[in-house]
């Protein structure tokens, strides 16, 4: 009889054993940008997102993830990466809200409010605090396109870079530049032919004579060497712009273990905050490369950029008021995020009202 129990205990043991053994799993995910390695967060993803969950989950479960990465463009373009993601093409994807004006058009809504923040820092912190506050900006990947959104992503400072220099808002009217998505509305008091374009076109583009200049931040200009085609680099202070996420496929993260969960989400957090402190730490260095460069680097009058302030200051509310009518808490968001960015010190240099 003992010697009968003795084998039941063993049989149970071994039974146990192998199933901890078969429960221990190697995951395969697949992340990507339409985006290079040169944009900073782009860089952020594949020298600390991947390595460091990979690294988390050995050490802290038994199971193993394993990243297959694909970026500028090799597995989705930088206008498909959130149908690449809901479909299940690639599993987690970075990509500008930009490029979804039509899915995505209240998450651009940092950019309905020019020369807010140049703070990376401050931009990620104030836009996770307007996420937090209203649940519909996470809630539409779930719902809508099959994805769980894991982080904003801030970009730093937006700029304008020419081929041309100018001085006067008058030396842009009639020129082509250009910008993505809503930033192009910033353009129009300055008179400039706005061009929707993505970043790996503008080296050639603007070499091209395609257009003539971009609304963009330094890390830009000295990565993707745009400083090679265009020697001029104006501080314009239209804001730092947290418009990039970085998105899971939904169907795939619910497959996961709760365990490598935790940990995607865990990373997903740090990895938000260090694109704000990243390119925080980067600006500076970027201009003063830029002058090394032999570009010319100059700050726009307060003057000027007052004015300029001063011709946009009805379009938050109008554009707010047209995204209502769709039934989005635009004017909600907004509020908001005027709210969240005095919380953090910033002035506005025109306090854009909201009904």
């Amino acid at each position: 009889m003992f010697k009968s129990m003795k084998l039941s205990l063993l049989a149970g043991l071994l039974v146990s054993l192998g199933a901890a053994t078969a429960q221990a799993e190697t995951f395969k995910l697949r992340i990507a940008s339409g985006h290079p390695a040169a944009n900073t967060y782009v860089n952020l993803m594949t020298t600390f997102f991947v390595p460091e969950v990979t690294k988390r989950v050995a050490e802290k479960t038994q199971h193993k993830v394993e990243f297959i990465e694909g970026y500028g463009g090799a597995m989705v373009k930088v206008a498909d990466t959130l149908e690449g993601v809901q479909s299940g093409v690639v599993d987690i994807g970075g990509y500008c809200f930009c490029f979804e004006p039509s899915n995505l058009p209240l998450h651009a809504f940092q950019v309905m409010l020019p020369f807010g923040t140049m703070s990376p820092e401050k931009s990620v912190k104030m836009a996770r605090a307007v996420y937090n506050k209203v649940p519909y900006l996470s809630q539409v990947f779930e719902d809508k396109y099959n994805q769980r959104l894991l982080a904003v992503i801030a970009d730093n400072g937006y700029n304008l870079g020419t081929t041309f220099e100018w001085s006067t808002i008058n030396d842009l009217k009639g020129k082509k530049i250009a910008g993505a998505g809503l930033n192009l509305k910033w353009l129009e008091y300055a008179g400039a032919v706005p061009v929707q374009s993505a970043l790996p076109e503008a080296y050639t583009s603007m070499q091209t004579g395609v257009y003539f200049g971009w609304i963009m931040f330094p890390s830009a200009w000295v990565n993707f060497k745009l400083h090679e085609v265009a020697k001029n680099y104006t501080e314009v202070g239209f804001g730092a712009i947290t418009w990039h996420g970085l998105t899971i496929n939904k169907n795939r993260f619910n497959r996961l273990p709760k365990e490598v969960q935790n940990i995607i989400v865990e990373v997903a957090k740090e990895f938000e905050a260090k694109t704000g402190s990243v390119n925080e730490e980067n600006y500076p260095k970027q201009l003063a490369q830029l002058k090394t460069l032999g570009v010319n680097v100059k700050s726009l009058p307060d003057s000027v950029r007052l004015d300029w302030a001063n011709s946009l200051k009805p379009w938050p509310q109008s554009h707010a008021a047209d995204l209502d009518k769709q039934g989005l808490p635009a004017s909600t968001v907004l509020k908001i995020a005027l709210e969240e960015a005095e919380k953090l010190g910033h002035k506005w240099p025109v306090r854009y009202e909201i009904k």
